[in-house]
């Protein structure tokens, strides 16, 4: 399955080539040109030179870890990359590095801290990655400073249609742009999957100037908070309600007629949807949207439990839902829809 396969790849920002291969070799036969950009973005056209100009974006890194020194005994120090919670990473296994590499992220264990200490969640700082090397020397023969780390889990289906894996932030987004692509349309459809986005909307930012579009639209994994201990009133979004559309956040206020028009395509077709609740955090359309003279960008979301942690989940019935909007809002743009 290809969210499986591309959920289970290594991208953490920076790092992002392994995915960008197997994306690559996926739409290979489906559009009319691809191409690498400087920075590592992925850009895929259909129907080049027509009008309008459409770039619909996900990116494909994932939140992890860089490797930043390395202990006489033989245990990794290592810096976040992107957002992530010191609370969820203790005791995670990871894969470093491009031979993947197995470790496990350790901290001083309960019996050995004090009360303060225990009263205190652990700051990354404290932790390290053990790959059971003895000594710095062995540690060097697997490991270089600069290598990243990223968390070990596996794809997996479960309950009533949902399923369970890493980094979906943002390969669900992916998954549903390279749907997309199996579609013909009458405009030149420039299929964006950027990089970094996960360390400050960096790939879209270079992407948007080259392409200068017309039409931006972001396909991301966001926040969903349905869970024990948040109020109805303070969810994001709730998974298996359908895909999300934000009306802001804090990188960019969405386009009111392309939200609009979402809304009407999923209420005419029987799909489900919601509107994103909050605005904190952002994605690609901060940057999309700021591009030379301006660019009327939205946003169509997956709603994910456990954002940028080691593991989330996702609603399949999201997906697909997501696939089929998508699909219609691309067919009123071939038809003449213009924010």
């Amino acid at each position: 399955m290809l969210l499986k396969r591309l959920s289970e790849a290594l991208g953490v920002s920076g790092n992002e080539h392994e995915v960008r291969e197997i994306i690559k070799e996926a739409i290979k036969d489906q559009v009319d040109e691809i191409r690498v950009d400087t920075l590592g973005n992925l850009r895929a056209v259909k129907g080049k030179g027509k009008s309008p100009r459409v770039m619909v974006a996900a990116h494909m890194d994932e939140v992890g870890l860089m490797i930043s020194w390395i202990e006489k005994s033989g245990l990794l120090r290592f810096r976040k990359v992107g957002g992530i919670d010191d609370r969820v990473l203790v005791s995670k296994t990871v894969l470093v590095g491009k031979d993947r590499i197995p470790g496990v992220i350790g901290a001083k264990a309960i019996h050995l801290q004090d009360p303060r200490e225990r009263e205190t969640p652990l700051k990354y700082e404290d932790l390290y990655i053990d790959i059971g090397a003895k000594s710095k020397e062995e540690a060097e023969k697997k490991v270089k400073l600069g290598d990243f780390a990223a968390f070990a889990t596996c794809y997996e289906e479960f309950g009533q249609r949902k399923a369970k894996g890493k980094a979906f932030d943002d390969r669900v987004g992916c998954t549903v742009l390279m749907e997309a692509l199996k579609g013909q349309y009458e405009f030149e459809l420039n299929a964006v999957f950027t990089v970094q986005e996960e360390v400050g909307l960096r790939g879209a930012a270079v992407a948007a100037y080259d392409l200068d579009p017309q039409m931006g639209l972001v396909l991301e994994g966001t926040t969903c908070s349905d869970t024990p201990g948040t109020d109805p009133e303070g969810y994001a979004t709730e998974v298996g309600k359908g895909p999300a559309l934000s009306l802001m956040d804090a990188s960019s206020i969405a386009n009111k007629k392309m939200v609009q028009e979402m809304v009407r395509l999923a209420q005419e077709n029987g799909l489900p949807y919601q509107f994103r609740r909050t605005t904190m955090g952002g994605n690609d359309a901060g940057r999309i949207h700021l591009t030379r003279q301006g660019v009327p960008s939205a946003s169509l979301s997956v709603p994910c439990r456990y954002i940028h942690s080691p593991v989330s989940v996702i609603s399949l019935d999201d997906l697909e839902n997501a696939v089929k909007l998508l699909g219609l809002f691309l067919k009123t743009v071939e038809q003449g829809f213009r924010p």
